[in-house]
């Protein structure tokens, strides 16, 4: 166990509501100790059409460096850092290396030494290592490591989850083994492993990947669907999985992304979101100090 775990949340969903800028600041008055750089907004990707574009961030203009700098200040400024960060997808969108590769550049900027990259969900563990192999040399020149997702697709017949890259405790764990580099590792997602039934679950990617697992994606939802619910709201038992984590001495930090949460809240009330996610977090935390 490691004492300087941080508790973070994802700061897409307060953005949405209140701007970056402010969203770290609420972040910090919350109780958090990190923020997760989230950069989605990188792109616009039109899933339809297949057609990626530029999205309409600062990060993207020709001031990101400046624009980054300064998020990384307000963070510590309110005694807060940013410990990991989420790249934009769909990892098969055409020219999307180049905006992953700006998401690793910003992320060391603000701070954070590991960002999410998604697998290619309809590889296989040898062809999404050749996208990683392609960006990990900057990746390493910025001291910033890459965490691949446990993903999923969607069987419409069956209105379930069906299997795709790193989906199952073996797979994932194939994933990083065929990219075999200290700054490759995963991230576990627990409410995509609890999506599978009794055929995987976070415990066993836990058990899996052991000191693979660098990083946590953490909500809840109804082992069905992928809501992104605050933890402890629906049906994923959390007790096992922090002990599972205790168990294979897991070292990094306690990162939410509960995004839904706040899509019925606004800038009277995000505040009191914030602090429910955060109540959440730690309850998470605790449970993995006391196992």
């Amino acid at each position: 166990m490691s004492e300087q775990a941080k508790l973070s949340t994802e700061i897409a969903s307060a953005s949405r509501i209140v701007g970056r800028e402010k969203a770290i600041e609420l972040v910090a008055k919350a109780g958090f100790t990190a923020f997760d750089l989230s950069m989605f907004d990188l792109i616009r990707y039109d899933w339809q059409g297949g057609v990626a574009s530029a999205g309409n961030t600062p990060l993207n203009g020709s001031d990101y460096v400046a624009y980054a700098r300064s998020l990384k200040k307000i963070g510590l400024d309110n005694g807060i850092v940013c410990n990991q960060s989420h790249a934009p997808f769909p990892t098969f969108a055409k020219g999307i290396k180049d905006w992953v590769l700006r998401a690793i550049e910003c992320t060391a900027i603000v701070g954070g030494k590991i960002c999410v990259v998604h697998p290619d969900n309809n590889k296989c563990a040898e062809e999404n290592a050749e996208f990683f192999f392609d960006i990990l040399p900057f990746a390493r020149s910025c001291g910033v490591k890459i965490a691949t997702e446990n993903m999923w697709n969607w069987n419409d017949e069956t209105n379930r989850a069906t299997r795709a890259a790193c989906s199952f405790h073996d797979d994932f764990l194939n994933h990083v083994l065929a990219v075999n580099d200290e700054y490759f590792g995963a991230c576990l997602d627990i409410g995509h492993a609890e999506m599978f039934g009794e055929e995987t679950s976070a415990v066993k990617m836990i058990e899996t990947l052991g000191e693979h697992l660098i990083a946590l994606h953490i909500h809840d939802n109804n082992k069905l669907n992928d809501s992104h619910a605050i933890p402890y709201s629906m049906d994923i038992d959390f007790a096992p999985i922090a002990s599972a984590l205790k168990r294979r001495g897991y070292k990094g930090d306690f990162t939410l992304e509960a995004d839904t949460f706040l899509s019925d809240h606004d800038e009277t009330n995000v505040s009191i979101g914030l602090k429910k996610l955060y109540d959440a977090c730690k309850r998470f935390y605790d449970e993995f100090l006391n196992a």
